[in-house]
């Protein structure tokens, strides 16, 4: 039997979160100040006792998520061992700290740092993503590549049957119509900043690349399975080409788990805010068993 260790993304978020880790957990307490040393500001205070709207802003949602995620994995001293890891978008750096890949202060500044330069990326140009539910990946990837009123590409294959793609405004409108005509059960534009895991982000891309190579990547002590290539990956140079394609490349997550499974993984644990990865995991494997 081996586990896996799974670690959500943008999304998440809710007021609260990691509330009960900081007042129960001495290491959680210690972390979390270190986390407010390091960013500068009490993001202690928006996590606890925010509004969902200061929770949404990606410079805050981001590290919250990754906080949240890195922390309950400390909290299980001794139970955490993994024989796997993985994280959906910017999970892999929660993932990345908990294989250590990566320091947890190496973690969250270059979370902050892919943060702020995806958020002035939105900014630079009008983009959104859409839920598509119920066509085949095939034809959802046939529709987009067909549009060709702007950039539009899947984003994030979530599950079978459940496909985000990412693009301009009007590309996305125009592949949701397409999508609903060919039979999508729904084709449904999303509230987010921008058009994350498409080319839209590639001015992020080249800000983090500096920061990300930079950073020191440690040899690890499992294998993450990153979103890009969907396989295990233990070489701590192809881990940090990975995760810098990661802004402008697809998140394989349906594929992830696949692979994870083929493995040897039997039960997923996911760590974070929320329950949305248990949930894609019964989907895409339904014989897997959901950890606590």
């Amino acid at each position: 039997m081996k586990k896996a260790y799974i670690f959500p993304g943008q999304g998440a978020q809710f007021v609260g979160m990691g509330k009960d880790l900081y007042d129960n957990h001495p290491i959680a307490k210690e972390l979390f100040e270190n986390a407010n040393e390091i960013l500068g500001f009490r993001i202690t205070d928006e996590m606890f006792s925010g509004t969902d709207e200061g929770l949404r802003k990606t410079n805050i949602t981001q590290p919250a998520i990754f906080l949240h995620a890195v922390i309950a994995a400390k909290c299980l001293g001794n139970d955490f061992s993994p024989d796997m890891v993985a994280g959906h978008s910017l999970g892999e750096f929660s993932a990345l700290v908990a294989n250590g890949t990566l320091t947890f202060e190496d973690g969250l500044k270059l979370v902050y740092q892919r943060a702020m330069a995806m958020q002035e990326a939105c900014e630079l140009k009008p983009s959104t993503m859409a839920a598509v539910l119920g066509l085949e990946d095939e034809k959802v990837e046939e529709i987009c590549a067909s549009i060709s009123s702007g950039i539009v590409v899947p984003a994030n294959y979530n599950c079978p049957g459940q496909l985000v793609i990412s693009g301009d405004i009007d590309a996305i409108n125009e592949a949701c119509e397409k999508l609903k005509a060919a039979g999508a059960k729904r084709a449904l534009v999303l509230q987010v900043g921008g058009a994350f895991h498409s080319p839209l982000m590639k001015p992020a891309e080249e800000k983090l690349a500096k920061a990300i190579e930079n950073t020191h990547f440690s040899q690890p002590a499992c294998a993450v399975y990153q979103n890009v290539s969907a396989k295990a990956e233990t070489n701590p140079e192809i881990i940090k080409a990975n995760l810098l394609k990661q802004l402008t490349a697809p998140v394989k997550w349906t594929q992830c788990v696949h692979a994870m499974v083929t493995d040897g993984a039997t039960v997923f644990v996911e760590l974070g805010p929320g329950k949305v990865l248990q949930g894609l995991v019964k989907k895409i494997a339904p014989s897997s068993e959901i950890g606590a």
